[in-house]
């Protein structure tokens, strides 16, 4: 094996370790979406007196969000933002653990 061939290895090696924070924070911001949207869109199916009164409580963070209909498409956005920006700094912060040799 040649020096150019084992250079060639590692660096091989180094991009494979690395994980694209872009696509990490894609996955986890329609992973979070998600499952507001569906939770959310289950509990107005399910009815009842006070569908959700748990979930209510994200008004406080997300405001405009409700337990409705429109109300999921308006959460599905915000944990899409909030999922995004967790799975970029996951990546960013495993990224900077990642060293070189």
């Amino acid at each position: 094996m040649t020096a150019s061939d084992e250079q060639r290895d590692r660096d091989l090696e180094h991009a494979l370790r690395r994980l694209n924070a872009r696509a990490w924070g894609m996955a986890t911001g329609l992973l979070a979406g998600g499952i507001l949207f569906f939770a959310t869109n289950f509990l107005v199916l399910k009815g009842g007196p006070t569908p959700g009164a748990h979930l209510q409580l994200l008004r406080v963070f997300f405001p405009g969000y409700s337990v409705s209909f429109v109300g999921s498409l308006i959460g599905f956005v915000y944990a899409f933002v909030v999922g995004y920006a967790t799975g970029r700094l996951i990546g960013a912060v495993y990224n900077g653990l990642v060293r070189e040799e």
